[in-house]
């Protein structure tokens, strides 16, 4: 059994979380901020199950709106045990430097209503697991596959048993309040790791596990993978365009302004798709600016470290 949580975070439908359920066992998969530790609670109790049932606490990748709540979360579940990505891991037992990098961004005070506190993790009780690994819940198994176009700390989960797949931020964004039209999806190029052919790579490899269901952090579950995966490829297409431009624009504009042009570009792609009312403008603004800023950073990374290499010769 697999039960939809909406986080509430910044609004509803927007962030989920995700309870799996088989036999006398429990998996979180994603959690959302530690403010969204009551709503799991509240999850659990619907379902009739005990906290000390929870076996595993799995995130997808450590970006906050993911992985935010672990600590928290853990903290209610004394038999969990947290499942992540080897390049992951390691900043939920030291969670400074995205601490930092967050507060950085956001301020201290907006920190904590954002994500409320995040505390270090006993190393103990983190596990990782590698690319096509399976691990035991329940008379079923969980098998992880790293996805690295989000991010290279990233992976999906695939329940054979629901015939399902858990696809974080590698499978596009799908919020509710667009699919009136029919399928709308698109995808997150949001900093630090976009990389077109990995993101390709990755959507191929959730199509191949033919699920019948993708269940999406951003927002829910969909079942035409097939349609999603040709509507996001057509997008990282285009991003991978945009990259390529971006380069040769930070040579002429401020970094600043190159990241409105993107965002520009990104609204003028969209419009093609769907109808940019306000409302849908609202909802996308945040992915919108979040995806611009991927690429632009993406791309003047890419640009210094071509020079180096020039530099080099």
């Amino acid at each position: 059994m697999i039960k939809t949580i909406d986080c509430n975070y910044l609004e509803p439908g927007f962030a989920a979380a995700y309870l799996l359920l088989n036999g006398d066992e429990a998996a979180f998969i994603d959690n959302n901020t530690a403010h969204s530790v009551p709503l799991q609670l509240q999850a659990l109790r619907d379902a009739g199950i005990r906290p000390e049932q929870v076996r595993w606490i799995i995130i997808t990748h450590v970006h906050l709106d993911h992985a935010g709540g672990t600590s928290a979360l853990l903290e209610h579940c004394p038999n969990a045990q947290v499942i992540a990505h080897p390049r992951a891991a390691v900043h939920l037992v030291d969670p400074s430097k995205l601490i930092i990098s967050a507060e950085q961004v956001y301020g201290s005070t907006r920190f904590k209503e954002l994500y409320g506190e995040i505390k270090p993790i006993d190393a103990g009780r983190v596990q990782t697991v590698g690319d096509e690994e399976k691990i035991q819940f329940g008379n079923s198994q969980l098998k992880f596959l790293h996805t690295r176009g989000h991010a290279n700390h990233h992976f999906c989960i695939f329940h054979a048993a629901t015939d399902s797949i858990f696809t974080g931020d590698a499978f596009g964004l799908a919020y509710p309040a667009l699919q009136s039209g029919g399928l709308f999806i698109f995808p997150s190029t949001s900093p630090t790791d976009f990389d077109y052919e990995e993101a390709v790579k990755s959507i191929d490899r959730i199509v191949e596990t033919r699920s019948a269901s993708a269940y999406l952090t951003h927002f829910g579950e969909i079942r035409d993978l097939k349609g999603a995966a040709a509507q996001l490829k057509t997008d990282l297409r285009k991003s991978a365009d945009l990259f390529d431009e971006i380069k040769k624009e930070l040579d002429q504009g401020t970094e600043a302004e190159v990241t409105q042009n993107v965002e520009s570009r990104l609204w003028e792609h969209y419009a093609l798709r769907i109808n940019l009312d306000l409302p849908t403008r609202k909802l996308m603004q945040l992915d919108i600016e979040l995806n611009a800023a991927g690429l632009v950073f993406a791309a003047k990374k890419r640009l210094q470290k071509e020079r180096q290499n020039t530099a080099r010769e």
